[in-house]
């Protein structure tokens, strides 16, 4: 694979951040609960704690919702850096790294205050089994590489490179990378995020 010019680190090679302790931190600084933060996030408390322990990984939709409810942002968070531009050149493209499926997560812009998407392009594994959803907002993903099979409410697509998908949040939905090649998929989501105390 390759990022940025570059060919990107192999998963077996790249050290995997655990983000966990620096949530429980930010929680805890705020004075906020387990069950405040499952609330605001409309996630449950058991994974949340999972999180925080370092044995669940969140999608990047939950990560984004945990770190609104913490009062700070996703890139804040995993100490992201967010110089500001509006054109943002390949070369100068930041990535990261989420899970013990080591997701990479290519960001396709930093966003600016008062932005309502958040698009961005996402490399899974084969085999991968994106987190169980249902939220507020909506999302777009178009499959560059790959194969995916897509749930959403009572349907099943199967995706190749070129297909599509836009939908409501509030649907449950979910994916499964299929085949033996990873994918590599442009998804451009709502941040509808509320912070708390807000």
């Amino acid at each position: 694979m390759t990022i940025n010019g570059t060919t990107a680190v192999s998963e077996s090679d790249q050290e995997t951040p655990n983000y966990g302790p620096v949530i429980r931190q930010r929680r805890k600084s705020l004075g906020m609960t387990l069950e405040e933060v499952a609330k605001a996030t409309n996630l449950t408390i058991g994974f949340l704690s999972q999180v925080e322990r370092g044995i669940s990984s969140p999608s990047l939709s939950s990560f984004q919702r945990i770190a609104g409810a913490l009062q700070t942002s996703l890139e804040q968070l995993i100490k992201v850096p967010e110089p500001y531009s509006e054109y943002v050149s390949k070369d100068e493209r930041q990535t990261y790294v989420l899970g013990k499926s080591k997701r990479l997560y290519e960001k396709l812009g930093p966003g600016f205050p008062g932005a309502l998407t958040y698009p961005c392009i996402i490399h899974r594994p084969p085999g991968h089994v994106s987190e169980h959803m249902q939220h507020d907002g909506e999302v777009f993903c178009y499959l560059l590489s790959g194969r995916l099979e897509y749930h959403l409410g009572d349907k099943v697509f199967i995706m190749t490179a070129g297909d599509c998908i836009h939908h409501d949040t509030s649907k449950p939905h979910y994916s499964v990378v299929l085949g033996d090649e990873e994918s590599e998929e442009l998804w451009v989501s709502s941040t509808p995020i509320k912070h708390s105390g807000a």
